[in-house]
């Protein structure tokens, strides 16, 4: 271990602000449950983010090293890193980086990880790239490939492409995972901010398809008129 990732890691340790109880409440992490397998230490989001600020330096190797901490703020800590060395790389760091994240896609393992860095990472690289890999990530058999696929639209719901939200979440209609449900329910709505119409000409073809709480996250910012529509065209389907 380097003496700069010997140095991050005494930070991070030095930066608990909280009980690892408190922070792990927002995770299932029960056996059986998605979580099960992660370890909380107890250092917020915001605390990461500025300690990710004094360690942007740190290497891909040796972020490769912390990414594979059984520490969910570890890496969670080396994925913010990530995202910032890609933000400010040039054209072939960013390939590397990017490279990176898919070859360590299975430590990525749960929804903040993902949430953080898909659509920064994977979303932000094939924004003007052959976008195939998103439908292949949407048919894996791994739950945070599958939230990866839909979360990286959000880079391009940014730059107001709204073509491939609406491909990964037609995809992931069938999905049996409450994680997915939300995901997609959560992209469809931030979808809806650019072109509202278009949101509800898709629910109003989908949403007999969709799971409860996917439809309840897409048609929050809608009004009243607008999700009796929906309804109605989901009752007639």
């Amino acid at each position: 271990m380097s003496s700069e990732i010997q140095n991050l890691k005494k930070t991070l340790h030095a930066s608990i602000d909280s009980t690892p109880e408190k922070v792990s409440i927002y995770f299932k992490t029960s056996p059986g449950s998605y979580a099960e397998h992660d370890s909380f230490m107890g250092v917020t989001v915001p605390v990461l983010r500025k300690i990710a600020k004094s360690f942007l330096y740190v290497t891909l190797e040796d972020l490769g090293l912390l990414i594979q901490s059984k520490i969910n703020e570890e890496r969670l800590l080396a994925l913010i890193i990530l995202a910032a060395k890609y933000k400010a790389g040039a054209i072939a760091q960013k390939e590397e980086i990017y490279q990176f994240y898919r070859a360590n896609m299975r430590h990525i393992n749960n929804w903040n990880l993902v949430d953080s860095s898909a659509h920064l990472i994977i979303g932000a690289h094939l924004f003007e790239r052959d976008r195939d890999v998103l439908e292949e990530l949407a048919a894996s058999q791994n739950l945070w490939e599958r939230r990866i696929a839909i979360v990286a639209t959000w880079y391009f719901i940014r730059e107001s492409d709204l073509e491939w939200t609406f491909k990964i979440a037609k995809l992931l209609l069938n999905d049996s995972h409450d994680l997915i449900h939300k995901a997609v329910g959560w992209m469809l709505r931030e979808a809806g901010k650019k072109d509202e119409a278009r949101l509800v000409s898709f629910l109003c073809d989908h949403a007999h398809q969709m799971p409860k709480t996917m439809l309840r996250y897409a048609i929050e910012r809608l009004s009243k008129e607008q999700k009796i529509v929906i309804k109605n065209s989901a009752a007639a389907a």
